[in-house]
């Protein structure tokens, strides 16, 4: 750490406040309009909800909670947990009151942020259960119940009152004792079954993934726009898009929704973005769903370039060598076809970061050859997030890059990476034993499989029953199928989206029990097939998946599901003999039905 001119998150925004001074940092709608606040302004505001904290009696290593959608306020907020050596607990605000819950009860977090007046119900419904919430501070102004106090962020930080020089010193004094080992973020991390675990991450290990980030990519710079979509409470966009430029003087900009990203690049112009594959998907599908529709000489031209841009890219990047006439006929088409598309994205995209979910060999390949590359990396909460990456320098299409500096990685003998460096979390909250059992001697236990060949690494598959959308959400999926073969009309039940834009399940209805249902409705024959195709059936299944559906988050609901004639047994093939699934089985037994759901929702 010797050369991270930083002692902590905190005191790199005081530093980089000096620094720039009037540089625009953060970029933000208010009341209709884009308005932005500098790098002075933005550590003045973050002193102030310092202030406001000290004065609500919180101390170093108190736990505070952020539960609102990504604004510029969580990061003011954020700043300012960090500045008094406070702990910010980030918490979706897709999660359930009942997902909530645990993380407040298990943390212990005294105060909470909130956005608005939907999420501060959601802790309203759970009053009782979070007994050591003291304040809600929201950004927003509504009206709040006596048994759950509140006050507006305005009211907490006054930024009316500017900081005096005692405050500052305080306040400054403060950031100066906090070390690099000082753990200053919380984050929950969903397991393959149990509650979530506290994932601690230290500046140390913040600071390490933001600044080998930069090195790593090597093409930043000052000047760069990086807008904003993704979730702050997920560490990706967190060290990524939000410390990495804030440590490199860039200005980050809030897009005003995931829905509105598409028309927000054409305002904002961002040279760079952080995003998960499921936007590239939808990105890709919908040019060629344009381009079928051209006039034929259009659509062959396009597709002349696509392949042009293909193998130039494969040269130069891949091979280092380009020949001239390759040279030529790329910058024909590009001047042809990709400047255009390039327009879709402001104009200025220089690259994005892709993560929290493998991304598709040749999609990416597709976004080098238009002139908007996609620089892959890997990585998980644990590691903050960072491990590899690939770069313009070294790049391999399927890979997740080579690794970060003072990092490394080994293949365990089930094929499982282990990994260990600087950003490798401090541990699990309230959890010696978890943490004795990730950590065994110094090396992370990834829980993915792959390999490492000629310095770049690649992910074949993933040893924990955990599924990763193409959205980069962690999803426990076994929690998901005891929920549905709780129901008397369910008996088993697979849940499928790896890599997918959103989850669907493949369902053995309990056909004793779907007799009865049968019998009841003079539904006429009872046996399996005739059963299935039945629209009462099929909404009375409807309704079990929709029951269930409510009681998780939005990410986890089942977007779509097929009914199965007859059981999973060992004699089929899709159970072991303990009655566990196979799913790689499962999966290439019914992969037309899985690719049938997800095919008319592919944009």
């Amino acid at each position: 750490m010797r050369n991270i001119p930083y002692s902590s998150v905190p005191d790199m925004l005081r530093k980089n406040a000096a620094k720039f001074q009037g540089k625009p940092a953060l970029k933000y709608r208010k009341e209709g309009k884009y308005v932005s606040l500098s790098y002075e302004q933005f550590y003045e505001q973050a002193l102030m909800t310092a202030r406001g904290l000290q004065k609500l009696g919180v101390q170093e290593g108190d736990r505070i909670a952020l539960l609102s959608e990504s604004r510029a306020e969580w990061v003011i907020a954020d700043m300012g947990i960090l500045i008094i050596g406070a702990v910010n607990v980030p918490i979706y605000p897709t999660n359930t009151p009942e997902q909530v819950e645990h993380m407040l009860r298990h943390s212990g977090a005294r105060i909470v942020f909130v956005s608005s007046l939907p999420q501060y119900s959601k802790l309203l419904n759970i009053r009782k259960s979070i007994p050591s919430v003291e304040v809600v501070v929201s950004f927003e102004h509504f009206p709040h119940e006596r048994e759950l106090p509140a006050l507006t962020f305005q009211t907490l930080s006054a930024f009316d009152d500017p900081i005096t020089r005692v405050e500052r010193d305080r306040l400054e004094a403060g950031i100066d004792r906090i070390g690099h080992d000082h753990i200053m973020t919380l984050i929950y991390t969903s397991g393959t079954t149990g509650a979530p675990k506290g994932v601690m991450l230290t500046n140390r290990n913040i600071l390490f993934d933001a600044w080998y980030g930069i090195k790593k990519v090597e093409a930043l710079t000052g000047s760069e726009v990086v807008l904003s979509f993704l979730p702050l409470s997920h560490v990706f966009e967190r060290t990524i898009g939000y410390y990495i430029t804030i440590m490199n003087g860039a200005l980050m900009a809030f897009a005003d929704s995931v829905e509105k990203t598409a028309e927000n690049m054409l305002e904002v112009k961002p040279t760079v973005m952080v995003s998960v594959p499921r936007l590239f998907e939808k990105i890709y599908s919908r040019i060629y769903e344009n381009v079928g529709r051209m006039p034929t000489i259009k659509r062959k031209l396009f597709h002349w370039a696509v392949r042009v841009g293909k193998k130039y890219v494969e040269a130069k990047y891949v091979d280092s060598q380009t020949a001239p006439l390759l040279a030529f006929q790329y910058s024909l088409a590009d001047r042809l076809v990709f400047t255009k598309l390039r327009e879709r994205f402001g104009g200025r995209m220089k690259f994005f970061v892709s993560g929290g979910a493998p991304l598709d060999k040749n999609i990416n390949l597709f976004f080098w050859s238009i002139g908007v590359p996609i620089l892959e990396g890997y990585g998980l909460t644990e590691t903050s997030p960072a491990v590899s990456l690939n770069n313009f320098r070294q790049v391999r299409f399927g890979s997740v890059g080579t690794l970060f500096d003072q990092t490394e990685i080994k293949v365990a003998h089930d094929g499982e990476l282990l990994i260990r460096g600087p950003q490798l979390m401090a541990g699990y909250f309230k959890d010696p034993e978890a943490t004795k059992e990730a950590l065994k001697d110094g090396w992370f236990r990834s829980g993915d499989l792959g390999h490492v060949d000629n310095g770049f690494v690649y992910i074949t598959g993933r040893k924990k029953e955990i599924i990763i959308t193409a959205g980069g959400k962690n999803i426990a999926h076994r929690r998901i199928e005891y929920e549905l073969q709780n129901g008397k009309y369910i008996a088993q039940a697979v849940v499928y989206g790896d890599r997918r834009p959103f989850l669907i399940a493949l369902l053995v209805p309990n056909f004793e029990q779907l007799v009865v249902y049968a019998q009841a409705r003079n539904l006429g024959r009872y046996d399996p097939d005739y059963l299935l195709r039945h629209e009462s059936v099929r909404q009375l299944y409807s309704l079990t998946v929709d029951e269930v559906n409510s009681k998780l988050a939005p990410y986890e609901t089942i977007k779509k599901f097929a009914l199965l004639p007859r059981d999973f047994s060992i004699e089929g093939g899709e159970l072991t003999l303990t009655q566990k699934l196979k799913r790689h089985i499962i999966y290439e037994k019914y992969k037309d039905m899985i690719d049938e759901l997800y095919a008319d929702t592919r944009r």
